[in-house]
């Protein structure tokens, strides 16, 4: 495993005050076909019981994935469900989408999850938006003789000689991504090898014999076998990969376009009610 570069989270505030440790690539470049990596992780409901009232996206793809507690998620296109742990939700905005999440509070297990964020390509940042989760089917798992998990959150994955689908597939960017779930002293190893970009965020315990903690993340390169290897704490992290669309973004808090007068435009469709209203 050839680690090319290392980004470590920083502490934010989104919605109506929730409390998230994030990663941000709005330049393009360094996290692309991805733009952002928001984790909420607290057993306060303080840091997030405000949830995140409704509000507007358009250009993106949000991928929400729970591994403890949940939110509430309802849209202007009439979906209404609850995701809860783990389950795994994704949203393509494209022209416009207005949604609200709020919390499910779980009083015994705190919060865990994750929202990442995908950038659309310019051809299709304009269509109409779609949805889709897993509640009704779950999520896939593969399980090697270490009992090293992965968990198919989106994408085709390769483990050793078995290939898995994700709960989710069609993802902007050829978007794949997989929570790993290493016990102690163990080892998985993934064939990444059709990507252009592959990214590690390690959210719990660490890599052996390594300095990064949680909340790193790791750019790895794509032409060598991704071997993880936990130390004496095991190691959970969400693996990331997809083809960089290499497009020139222009970002305006939810909207990515392309250029300056889409986000305008962005803008007044939205408060001229084009996008629609939660019923």
């Amino acid at each position: 495993m050839k680690i090319i570069r290392t980004q470590k989270s920083y502490a934010t505030s989104d919605g109506a005050g929730v409390s998230i440790k994030r990663i941000a690539g709005f330049d393009g470049k360094s996290l692309d076909p991805y733009l952002m990596i928001d984790e909420l992780k607290s057993d306060n409901k303080s840091d997030y019981i405000g949830g995140f009232p409704p509000h507007p996206h358009r250009g993106i793809e949000t991928f929400t994935y729970i591994r403890k507690g949940g939110f509430e998620h309802q849209d202007q296109m009439g979906n209404k469900k609850a995701i809860r742990s783990g389950d795994v939700q994704w949203m393509s905005t494209g022209r416009g989408v207005v949604h609200s999440e709020m919390p499910l509070v779980d009083e015994s297990n705190g919060m865990h999850g994750f929202q990442i964020w995908l950038n659309m390509p310019a051809k299709e940042k304009m269509r109409p938006p779609r949805y889709q989760d897993s509640t009704g089917s779950g999520v896939p798992a593969l399980e090697n003789d270490q009992h090293a998990q992965l968990l198919a959150l989106a994408g085709s994955w390769r483990m050793d000689e078995h290939v898995i689908e994700g709960a989710i597939l069609g993802l902007a960017g050829e978007g794949a991504i997989a929570d790993v779930i290493l016990p102690p002293n163990s080892t998985i190893k993934l064939d990444v090898s059709s990507h252009g970009k592959v990214l590690i965020y390690i959210h719990s315990g660490g890599l052996l014999a390594t300095e990064f903690s949680v909340g790193t993340l790791l750019e790895v390169a794509p032409s060598e076998a991704l071997v993880l290897s936990a130390g004496e704490q095991g190691m959970g992290a969400l693996v990331l990969a997809g083809q960089p669309i290499g497009e020139k973004i222009a970002h305006m808090g939810p909207f990515v376009m392309n250029t300056q007068e889409q986000l305008q435009e962005a803008v007044r469709d939205y408060q001229m009610g084009r996008f629609g209203d939660i019923v």
